[in-house]
């Protein structure tokens, strides 16, 4: 795995970013850390009384009109870091009481990530990614991530084109979440923390219950209850100048109606409370 001819994301854009050409992503060929923390923010679940170590990578394969990652995520931002000074940082975020490496959207520099979690981090490993994942590059992480944490954001092709550019993201995240699985099996808990397998976020967006639903009705209709956990997420924070619906929170009534709609769908795992919408969660980068 390399970053010549770059294929890692399903965009397959070919960008030989090993020779200064930067890809989709915007990144060239090295990775960039836009900040590492301890994250008190994560499902409880995987913070604990530590935080998540949290390292948050610059550039992203979607380009999410409502992202509030937005300073960090659409281009060549952050300080490069080889292997060697990776595997430093998540050896020092675990000194600091990280109870988990939390990689977030780490996928476009696997290259160098890939390296710095051998040998096995003291840690379970955690994957946070977008959800729009090429299976060819998850299967080079079989055996180094524990726990993976993708969004699944869209059941519609056309919601998914308008505002992430990725009219297949429902397939591919589809197919991606189904080799999560695969590869860690069914959750496992240790106490109040859990230690392996997949939690999937699901970003509910105002004006798009529908698209929520179906969402849902996947996830139920693919694995067993437990088998995987759901976190349904409220936190959805006006960015910018959006149109309407996107320029306002989710209603109460929004929000009942897909968390009830989990339930009816055996779902098991997290939700969040109205006070979760404010920018006041979001990372200072």
């Amino acid at each position: 795995m390399d970053y010549a001819n770059c294929k890692l994301c399903p965009r397959q854009c070919g960008a030989d970013r090993s020779a200064g050409q930067v890809g989709f992503c915007g990144c060239p060929g090295t990775a960039l850390v836009a900040k590492a923390m301890l994250h008190k923010w994560e499902e409880p679940a995987l913070a604990g009384s530590g935080g998540s170590g949290a390292v948050f990578f610059g550039g992203c394969t979607l380009r999410c009109k409502y992202c509030q990652n937005a300073a960090i995520s659409g281009g060549a931002v952050g300080q490069t870091m080889d292997s060697v000074q990776l595997r430093a940082l998540f050896e020092d975020l675990i000194a600091q009481g990280a109870e988990n490496i939390d990689l977030v959207t780490p996928t476009h520099f696997l290259p160098d990530i890939l390296p710095a979690l051998s040998p096995k981090l003291p840690v379970p490993v955690v994957y946070n990614c977008g959800g729009y994942e090429s299976v060819e590059t998850l299967r080079q992480l079989e055996g180094k991530v524990d726990i993976y944490l993708p969004d699944f954001k869209y059941a519609e092709a056309r919601l998914a084109k308008a505002l992430s550019g990725a009219a297949d993201y429902f397939p591919k995240a589809k197919s991606a979440i189904r080799e999560m699985v695969r590869q860690v099996g069914p959750v496992q808990w240790e106490g109040d923390k859990v230690v392996r397998g997949v939690i999937i976020r699901h970003l509910i967006l105002p004006g798009h219950v529908d698209n929520s639903l179906k969402v849902l009705d996947w996830i139920g209709s693919t694995f067993a209850p437990g088998e995987v956990l759901v976190s349904l997420m409220r936190q959805y924070t006006p960015m910018g100048r959006l149109p309407a619906p996107l320029d306002r929170r989710v209603t109460d009534e929004e929000y009942d109606a897909v968390l009830s709609w989990m339930y009816l769908n055996e779902l098991e795992g997290f939700t969040q409370e109205g006070d979760s919408a404010d920018q006041g969660f979001i990372p200072d980068f």
